[in-house]
Formats: structure tokens, sequence, C-alpha cells
């Protein structure tokens, strides 16, 4: 005879309850805006009282910040991952493409979420996506810093060159999430060999510092 499972301890619960609230806000969200979003429909989803929602949140705004530290932590920790041992442009351009991909299509509602949310939020929310994103910039700009094609380039070019890497990604990732199935290779190639025009174009720069 099996034994019984163990009682849901307290913490236990207030975690499920947790995620039950993160995801059926990115459910509510996926065809409209987080400022839209109605604590009452929410409580309702998860099938909890709205006060009990305060638990977990402080506010409507907390939530929607943790959405986005969710968009992003496993999205950077596999960026980082691929950048490790000095890989060359051509090299760290294939194996980002290939990451950002995978991690687009096992994970569309979270990056619906950051695609809508960026310019048109809550204001808390849609600066902390910009603020994810220039994370983002820096952290590549130290890696360039370290390839030896850009060792006579300055902070201010790196900067540059991040920054268009980094808003090619995000306008691609953004047409990705809401292309078919079938366009999605297509936009994948595209982005690959756009990254890769701009490798081009940045042999030939004169550095500006």
């Amino acid at each position: 005879m099996s034994e019984a499972p163990a009682p849901e301890s307290r913490q236990q619960k207030k975690d499920r309850t947790r995620r039950a609230i993160l995801d059926a806000a990115l459910g509510l969200v996926g065809d409209g805006a987080f400022a839209a979003l109605s604590l009452r429909q929410l409580a309702r989803q998860v099938g909890i009282v709205p006060t009990a929602f305060y638990r977990h949140f402080a506010t409507l705004d907390d939530l929607g910040l943790a959405l986005v530290d969710e968009s992003f932590v496993s999205l950077r920790a596999m960026l980082n991952e691929v950048r490790r041992g000095d890989p060359t442009p051509e090299a760290l351009i294939d194996k980002s493409v290939d990451v950002l991909a995978a991690h687009l299509a096992d994970d569309v509602a979270h990056f619906r979420f950051i695609s809508r949310e960026r310019y048109g939020g809550v204001g808390v929310v849609s600066e902390a996506i910009r603020h994810e994103l220039d994370l983002f910039g820096r952290e590549l700009a130290r890696d360039l810093a370290r390839m030896p094609e850009l060792s006579a380039w300055g902070a201010r070019d790196l900067s540059l060159l991040a920054t268009l890497f980094v808003d090619l990604m995000v306008s691609a990732a953004a047409e990705f999430i809401e292309a078919a199935p079938a366009r999605r290779h297509e936009i994948t190639d595209n982005l690959r060999n756009q990254a890769r025009m701009i490798v081009v174009g940045a042999a030939g720069w004169t550095p500006l510092d």
C-alpha cells in the first residue's frame, strides 16, 4: 500500500499561489495591456479573494516587475553562457541567435508581454524593461571590448555597436513571437544575416574616440 503524499507546507502553498497569480496575469494580458489588468478579474482567475493577492505582491506594479524579471533572468543566464570563452563575432552571433530563437519559442507569453509593455506600458514596468535591455547592452559591450578585432575601439563605439545588436534582437523577437510557426525559421535567418551585416560594417568603422 503506497503512502499518502505529505501535506503541503504553508510556504509551498504560498509559492503555488504566487505561481498561479503570475501565470494568470500572463494569460490575461496576452491580448491586452498590463495597465488594463483588473485585480478582481485576476483573483477570480486564480480562485482567491482579491485581498489574498496582497500576501504575494504589494501592488499590481510589483506583479508587473516580477513578470519582467522572470522574462529576462533565464535568457540572460543562457546568453552569458554563450559569451564565455571569448568567441569570435561570427560564433557569438550564431550561438546568440540560436539561444534567443529557442527561448522565444518556449516562452512566447513572457516575451509578448515584454514586447507590448516596452513602450506603451505602465511606467515602472516599461522602465524596468528598458533597464534590463540597457544591462544587456552594457554586458555585450564589455564582451565586445575583449575581441581583438575591436581592440582600438573606445567605450562610446562599443556602446553604439552593442546597442545596434540589442535593438536588432528585440525587433526580431517582437516579430518572431507574433509570427506563425512556419515563418519563425525565416525570421531567425534574417536576424542572423542582419547581425552579420553589422559585423561587416563594423570592420570598416573608424573609432570615434
